[in-house]
C-alpha cells in the first residue's frame, strides 16, 4: 500500500525479478546496491531451467506465467533477470499489468562503458545468441562496435551448480 510523506506518494510494494535459476541473483545484487530503499521478490524458476535451450514459444509462455505470478504478489514492476527471457520479451508486443524491464539493454550499456577497444564478447545461451539481442542492442547504441557471440550451453549448469570458481570453468 502506498505511503504518503509530505505530499509525496511512496510506493512501498516490492520489485519482482525472475530468472530460470539462481543466475539472476547477480542482477538482484546490483539492484540492491542501486536501490537500497527498495524491497525485492525473487523467483528462481529452477523447475524449468535452462530456458536458453527451449523454443521462443516455450520461453514466452514461461515469461507470461512468471510475470503474472509476480504481479499476483502485488509487485510494482518486474525485472526479467534472464537473458533468454529478456530476448523473447524484446521480440514481443505483449502488455502486462505492471512495468516490465529486460536485462539486455542495461547489459549492452554496461558493456559499452567497460570496453575501450570497441570489441565486445557475448557468452550466452543458444536462444540469446540466436536472437542477436546483444548485437542489436549494442549496434543501436554504437554501430562501430565489433561484437563476437558464442553460445555456451554448459554455462547455465556451471552457474546453477555454484561452479563459477571451479577449475573446469577456466578450460
Amino acid at each position: 500500500m502506498p505511503n504518503t510523506t509530505s505530499g509525496t506518494t511512496i510506493d512501498d510494494r516490492p520489485i519482482g525479478l525472475f530468472d530460470s535459476g539462481i543466475g539472476g541473483l547477480t542482477v538482484l545484487k546490483t539492484l540492491l546496491g542501486d536501490f537500497p530503499n527498495e524491497s525485492f521478490l525473487y523467483l528462481g524458476d529452477t523447475a524449468r531451467l535452462p530456458y536458453g535451450s527451449k523454443s521462443a514459444q516455450t520461453i514466452e509462455r514461461y515469461l507470461i506465467q512468471n510475470i503474472d505470478f509476480l504481479a499476483s504478489r502485488n509487485v510494482k514492476a518486474v525485472v526479467v533477470a534472464c537473458n533468454s527471457a529478456s530476448t523473447v520479451l524484446l521480440g514481443t508486443t505483449l502488455t502486462f499489468p505492471v512495468p516490465v524491464y529486460n536485462v539486455i539493454e542495461p547489459g549492452a550499456e554496461r558493456a559499452l562503458k567497460a570496453t575501450s577497444g570497441k570489441r565486445i564478447g557475448v557468452l550466452g545461451t543458444k536462444a540469446t545468441v540466436a536472437a542477436k539481442s546483444y548485437v542489436n542492442a549494442l549496434h543501436a547504441r554504437d554501430a562501430s562496435v565489433e561484437v563476437f557471440q558464442q553460445a555456451c550451453p554448459l554455462l547455465v549448469p556451471l552457474v546453477e551448480e555454484g561452479m563459477e570458481e571451479d577449475p573446469i570453468t577456466n578450460l
